[in-house]
């Protein structure tokens, strides 16, 4: 009997990403080992480590075994040893190349609170409680993507330009998948936009008028962006899945992670929308799996990154991905059963009087002592 094989791409990055994908991965070879299958790993270079290698962020060779993996594990690009790079060869494009080239238009971004954690959080643990929500942020348009975008020289002094630009077919596909995922949650879609102002966010609101009439058991809410940013720290609990564009999802999703008490607890997809299929296949759906935080360069080399949001990621590329839904519901266990036992990181060592401040390496063999029992019953 052959064991299926799964070929996963690894693009640690810069910073503690190295540290934290390591983590990730160890996460992954046990649920392998126990569950049956097999993963093969293929390393590239992204970001800084990619400049100072090759002498670009990304290379087409890269781009290309992104193609042909069935999944793609990220840690964390850029830095300060790169920010007098031109903007044209900055750690930052070769995420942007990889995320256009593959077509990885929708970014899904869990915000769990942990009961454990309610501590950890600065907000009121009343206000925090039972907070689950899901941000689905539109990933290849808008201000980053647009044409033009420039700055130059003008005899009145400098001047720059972005371009905001949405088609009506972008806002549709990520829209839809909104309301897909709310039909298996609480039925609750959030839309958040600037209609009072921008044009395309007036576009925004009516695609998905239009898309949530398709979903009449499906609540629909629009909401401005800076109303929005405040109910989410007033009112969390209010919000189910929440659809938005690029930028809005860039900086809500960061603030959300106020809520679950840091950036290290957040993992997130990015997908094409297609469905999974088997390797070499049409229509395959590529996925490619991060935790949200940067590359934290003051903490990197030291063990005492947070790796949780990395090995959610690696639960998400379970489920998504390898469409194996018991294992990634035993790694998410696992994070809990081990928030659960005390054990915490520098970031989060303020949830609850009776946690111990564990290493990144003591966290994760932590997490993983929970999983093994997990996958064993």
């Amino acid at each position: 009997m052959s064991v299926t094989t799964y070929q996963v791409l690894l693009l640690p990055g810069d910073g503690v990403g190295p540290e934290v994908i390591g983590e990730a991965v160890r996460t992954l070879d046990m649920v392998a080992g126990q569950a049956g299958f097999g993963i093969e790993y293929v390393e590239g270079r992204i970001g800084g480590s990619a400049i100072d290698t090759h002498g670009v962020p990304l290379r087409d060779e890269e781009i290309e075994a992104a193609k042909q993996a069935d999944a793609i594990l990220l840690g964390a690009v850029g830095g300060p040893a790169w920010d007098s790079q031109p903007r044209s060869n900055r750690p930052e494009g070769g995420l942007l190349k990889l995320r256009a080239s593959l077509g990885l238009f929708a970014n899904l971004r869990p915000v769990k609170v942990f009961d454990a954690l309610l501590d950890a959080s600065p907000l009121k643990p009343e206000i925090v409680r039972g907070v689950d929500l899901l941000i689905v942020r539109e990933l290849t348009g808008g201000l980053y993507f647009g044409k033009p975008s420039k700055q130059w020289e003008t005899s009145r002094g400098r001047r720059a330009v972005d371009t905001m630009i949405y088609r009506e077919h972008e806002i549709e596909r990520l829209v839809r998948l909104g309301y897909l995922l709310a039909s298996g949650r609480r039925k609750k879609v959030t839309s958040v936009d600037k209609s009072n102002v921008l044009m395309t966010s007036q576009l925004w609101r009516a695609v998905t008028n239009e898309v949530a009439a398709e979903f009449p058991e499906v609540e629909t809410e629009h909401v401005l962006v800076d109303s929005c940013a405040m109910r989410l720290i007033a009112r969390p609990r209010d919000y189910d899945v929440m659809v938005m564009e690029n930028m809005f999802g860039d900086i809500l999703s960061d603030e959300a992670a106020v809520l679950a008490g840091s950036l290290g607890m957040l993992p997130s997809a990015s997908l094409n929308g297609k469905k999974p299929s088997r390797r070499g296949s049409a229509g395959k759906q590529v996925g490619m799996y991060e935790p949200i935080h940067g590359s934290a360069p003051d903490i990197a080399g030291k063990g005492v990154a947070n790796p949780t949001g990395a090995i959610l990621s690696a639960a998400m590329m379970l489920r998504i991905s390898f469409e194996r839904d018991a294992e990634a519901g035993a790694v998410e266990a696992a994070v809990s059963d081990a928030l659960n036992s005390g054990a915490r990181t520098a970031d989060i060592a303020a949830g609850g009087a009776a946690a111990s401040t564990a290493s990144m390496a003591e966290f994760g063999d932590e997490v993983r002592r929970h999983l093994a029992r997990r996958l064993a019953e």
